[in-house]
Parts: C-alpha cells; sequence; structure tokens
C-alpha cells in the first residue's frame, strides 16, 4: 500500500436512516447514553423495535432521521422531533446528533449537522432548537459555527456519573426564520 493511500481520508456520506441501521444506532446511542458527555440522557436506553416505530413516525411528518456514514460503515446519526405538540410550536423542530466515540473529531458531527439544517429547512421548518450538555465545548463549538446561539441556559437539570449537568438551549433560524410568516 502506497503513502497516501495510507492516509487517504475515507469520504463521510450523509443519507437518510434505514430499519438496518437501527442496531447500530442504537450501539452508538448507548454509548453517549451511559458514559459520554450528553445533555443528561437518561441510563435507560430505548429497544430495538423503539427506535424503528420512531423513525417510521419521523418519515410521516417529513422529520429527517439521517445517518453518516464511512466506508459503508454508520458511524453517526441524526434526526429531529417537534419541539412542542401543539400546533402553535409547528414550525420548530429540536435535533440530536450522536456520532460513534471511535469516529470523533473527524467532520462526521458537522457533516451531520449541515444535513440536518439542509432538511429541516426543506421541509419548510423555520427554527431549529438543540440541548447540549454545558460540559460539551466541542458540541457548542460546532453549533456556534452553524449560526446557533445561545438561548438559555438549565441549570442542574441531570444528574449522571455523580454529579448535575446543566444544559445550554441554542436556537438557529431555517429559511427565512421569523422574517416572513410560514406559507
Amino acid at each position: 500500500m502506497s503513502a497516501s493511500a495510507e492516509t487517504a481520508v475515507e469520504p463521510i456520506v450523509i443519507r437518510p436512516s434505514r430499519e438496518d441501521d437501527v442496531e447500530t444506532m442504537l450501539s452508538i446511542y448507548r454509548y453517549h447514553a451511559w458514559q459520554g458527555v450528553d445533555r443528561a440522557t437518561l441510563y435507560e436506553a430505548p429497544q430495538v423495535e423503539d427506535i424503528k416505530r420512531r423513525r417510521k413516525n419521523m418519515s410521516r411528518h417529513r422529520l429527517p432521521h439521517i445517518v453518516a456514514e464511512m466506508g459503508g460503515r454508520v458511524v453517526g446519526y441524526a434526526y429531529a422531533v417537534p419541539f412542542r405538540k401543539r400546533p402553535a410550536y409547528r414550525f420548530v423542530v429540536k435535533h440530536s446528533i450522536y456520532v460513534d466515540p471511535n469516529y470523533l473529531h473527524r467532520g462526521i458531527g458537522r457533516e451531520l449537522l449541515a444535513g440536518l439544517i439542509d432538511a429541516c429547512a426543506a421541509a419548510g421548518f423555520r427554527q431549529v432548537i438543540g440541548y447540549i450538555d454545558a460540559a460539551n465545548e466541542a458540541s457548542l463549538r460546532l453549533h456556534r459555527m452553524f449560526g446557533f446561539v445561545e438561548a438559555g441556559r438549565l441549570n442542574a437539570i441531570g444528574f449522571k456519573n455523580g454529579k448535575w449537568m446543566d444544559s445550554i438551549i441554542v436556537q438557529r433560524p431555517l429559511g427565512p426564520g421569523d422574517a416572513a410568516p410560514p406559507a
């Protein structure tokens, strides 16, 4: 193998998730729920059937559920859910991004966030919200890079790994945002 082949970087492919991705997504989620720096995720991870059901429901409601692949392997995923169920909030989504811990700091989160923003804007949503653990500086930097601003802080709302955790609420407009009424 040549030196250039050894140092070649595999491209990151962003695509809609499929049912056969669920086991890998669940494995990635479990790491973040139990060990990673996350927004106060509970220790009880969803089951395979829960994720399959959520994916189908999200698809019916124009909500993106995407994965990142490198070399044919799912190395991260992201999705958006309604911010709130009441009709007044129907143009706002809340997002989550999870990257395989073995693939951190390779641009996967950046590609997932870009894909998610594009998909949410294309679906007609006007605002995207995120909750980020205050200790997760990498995620906070990434979101700032994409135009998210801090919209609030929730102090000591989670207790994980023996300590209280704060969450930072971030927000970004999509498309025309609030500059024009929705179609």
